[in-house]
């Protein structure tokens, strides 16, 4: 296949919407309150990973990193999720606390585009999700740090059979290195894909501890 016939099927994608809108007259006037109800719905309808969501931060130089992570807990206005704090992401929050969020709930035709803050989570939090992870899962956290070189897979499937023989009998604690981040967003977007590129969006903005919100055209 080459990339004639890859980019006439690009152009052949036609969308159609469901008949959802996104009205003044019925949003929550607390943005937070409104990213619940379309998260608990995306929870009923969305068959895969409803929670995941693209993160991205920025390096020294500026330069833009994205990544998909998965929200773990909601807090009062705030999201929570877990990471290695030796990884790439946590070394760009430790010097840039600023970031971007962004949700797509494609059977009901919506994103969520949120920033705001980071801060971690308290130690007690962090180990307590760590306990209720899979054990494997706890496994791979002390196998390797995350996000640097290995020779090979081999290498990488023997670090985990070599982690998984010292924690063989013995309960696995939560390193030091791993933990949560609390999101406290001063900006939300709400777009809900609608027919024609009629498309509903609705931003909030924190202003003197107030959400301000307006319209945008699609």
């Amino acid at each position: 296949m080459n990339l004639l016939d890859i980019n006439n099927k690009i152009k052949n994608i036609k969308s159609t919407y469901p008949n959802y809108e996104l009205n003044e007259s019925f949003a929550k006037t607390d943005p937070f309150e409104q990213f619940v109800l379309w998260f608990d719905e995306a929870l009923q309808t969305e068959p895969f990973d409803p929670s995941a969501m693209v993160l991205a931060t920025t390096d020294e130089n500026g330069v833009p990193d994205a990544r998909m992570v998965l929200l773990k807990e909601l807090e009062p206005g705030k999201l929570v999720f877990f990471s290695n704090y030796n990884s790439k992401k946590a070394r760009h929050l430790a010097q840039n606390k600023s970031v971007a969020i962004n949700f797509y709930w494609p059977n009901n035709a919506r994103q969520v585009r949120i920033k705001g803050t980071v801060e971690k989570t308290p130690r007690k939090k962090s180990e307590d999700y760590f306990a209720s992870r899979p054990k494997q899962a706890q496994i791979g956290a002390h196998a390797w740090i995350q996000s640097t070189v290995v020779s090979n897979r081999d290498e990488m499937e023997q670090k985990i059979t070599d982690a998984s023989k010292q924690y063989e009998t013995a309960e696995i604690p939560c390193p030091d290195y791993w933990g949560g981040y609390i999101v406290t967003p001063f900006e939300y977007e709400f777009f809900q894909g609608r027919n024609w590129r009629l498309h509903d969006r609705l931003l909030y903005t924190l202003e003197k501890g107030n959400w301000k919100r307006v319209r945008l055209t699609p």
